[in-house]
């Protein structure tokens, strides 16, 4: 019998039509939809005539266009106002359910999600976005889609793919206390490039990630996307059943015992061998930052910007306005954003309460905390960290991506740097002419109370 790897057991086991040479075609599990991508695919399918074809497998939230703050009144954007209308028309007459803006389940797609139960171990999960990649913590093959693919999924309930290639990162040792997940996938990226992973759906084994948390395994597979691979996924074990038990929508009783005995079998067998692997130590890692224009330029927080000769590398330099061998320590900062479907769980909104505890925000910067969904809204509430927030000068806002991607009202303005916890900072990203630099919430929030950036190495032990 062949030794498989987690994904191959996933894959093999939802394969519908296996063409030995070409693709294949997918059975999709859970298709999860917001108010972007899907207008499109809807209107494919009513031009041709062709209904959804499993409705129930379908979930809808609204989250990029959502404003952030005065949730209760009329969306000022119209934009904005036009997609969230055309998903709730599109839901309702399709028979979809939808957590429309206000839903107590309400929230971006990659947290609200996993945080009901809809994310499950060896499921197929797909969405018109591209960091779906964040359910594979579960053991979950997911990944984004096109729109054209997003019509594909409403109409047939499967993918025609062809299987990607099989990637390993293992990351052993202990991690420093003050190295967070988010630390642990920059450190990655900036090792291996932005298109390490192409072609590729990634494994990211090791102690590491078996000693963390359900949201640290979300933030790592999250930024998957940004190393070029197609997903990327964290075998299932007692830390992923723990996280299930008491969710919406998991299973109970019986049921939930009959699919854990099947999770058990999904971890990759020993002998597996995967097409390509990288190995990393975990005593290297330090809190990281990023310096330029895509995930891959990052650094350990007190280095010097390295020097590089290439064009691309000098105009990703010149538009953040840095210079190579400089140090970014002391830089001034006048933006911070807590947030993004990478680093907006109550797990991050803890660790950055913790540090700003006592403390007071400086007068420099504007700070933005914004909940992945209503859900981690009420859990900052109950425990007390939205007084601690307000008590140093934070501006705690409702659920939504924000200002991950402008594509709200949440925008940094043209010429500022902006300290953020999302996932992408290219040009433009935050706002046109924004420069973001990439960094867990505990830089972020020591970024914020200082009005720099500091380096935490030396100030958190």
């Amino acid at each position: 019998m062949s030794q498989k790897t987690l994904f191959d057991k996933v894959w093999d086991a939802h394969v519908v039509k296996n063409e030995i040479e070409g693709p294949q075609i997918l059975y999709i599990d859970k298709h999860l939809i917001h108010e972007v991508t899907s207008p499109q695919a809807f209107n494919e399918l009513k031009e041709r005539g062709v209904p959804v074809f499993r409705p129930n497998q379908i979930v809808a939230t609204a989250d990029h266009n959502t404003p952030t703050i005065n949730q209760h009144l009329p969306i000022k954007d119209e934009l904005s106002k036009k997609q969230l209308k055309q998903l709730a028309i599109n839901c309702k007459n399709n028979g979809i359910t939808l957590y429309d803006l206000g839903h107590k389940y309400n929230g971006i797609v990659h947290v609200m999600a996993p945080e009901l139960g809809l994310t499950q171990p060896g499921m197929t999960i797909v969405c018109g976005d591209s960091h779906t990649s964040t359910h594979g913590a579960f053991g979950a093959i997911a990944f984004g889609i096109g729109t054209s693919q997003v019509a594909q999924v409403f109409a047939s309930q499967c993918l025609l793919l062809k299987k990607p290639k099989s990637l390993r990162v293992n990351v052993n040792g202990s991690l420093h206390p003050n190295v967070l997940p988010k630390d642990v996938i920059l450190y990655i990226i900036s090792k291996i490039g932005t298109n390490a992973g192409t072609g590729y759906f990634c494994e990211y084994a090791g102690t590491v990630f078996e000693n963390m948390t359900m949201e640290g395994r979300m933030t790592v597979c999250n930024m998957s996307i940004e190393m070029g691979a197609r997903g990327g996924m964290i075998a299932p074990d007692q830390t992923t059943f723990d996280y299930l038990k008491d969710k919406k929508f998991a299973p109970k009783g019986e049921e939930l015992d009959e699919k854990i005995a099947y999770w058990k079998t999904l971890p990759t067998d020993k002998e597996a061998v995967f097409d390509k692997e990288y190995t990393f130590d975990a005593a290297e890692i330090q809190p990281m930052i990023t310096y330029g224009t895509n995930p891959a330029m990052g650094m350990i927080i007190n280095e010097a910007i390295p020097k590089f000769e290439d064009v691309s590398f000098k105009k990703s330099l010149d538009y953040m306005d840095f210079k190579a061998g400089g140090s970014l320590l002391n830089k001034t900062i006048n933006y911070v954003f807590i947030g993004s479907c990478t680093n907006s769980r109550i797990e991050d909104f803890r660790v950055a309460a913790n540090y700003i505890k006592g403390k007071q925000k400086a007068e420099n910067v504007t700070a933005w905390l914004v909940p992945g969904s209503k859900q981690v809204e009420n859990q900052i509430k109950e425990e007390g960290l939205n007084l601690i927030f307000e008590n140093a000068g934070f501006q705690l806002r409702q659920p939504g991506c924000s200002a991950c991607l402008a594509m709200n009202d949440d925008k940094i303005p043209a010429g500022e740097y902006c300290v953020s916890t999302s996932n992408r900072n290219f040009e433009g990203r935050q706002g046109q002419g924004a420069r973001t630099i990439l960094a867990g919430p505990l830089v972020a929030a020591a970024t914020a109370i200082e009005g720099k950036i500091i380096d935490i190495t030396k100030t958190v032990n």
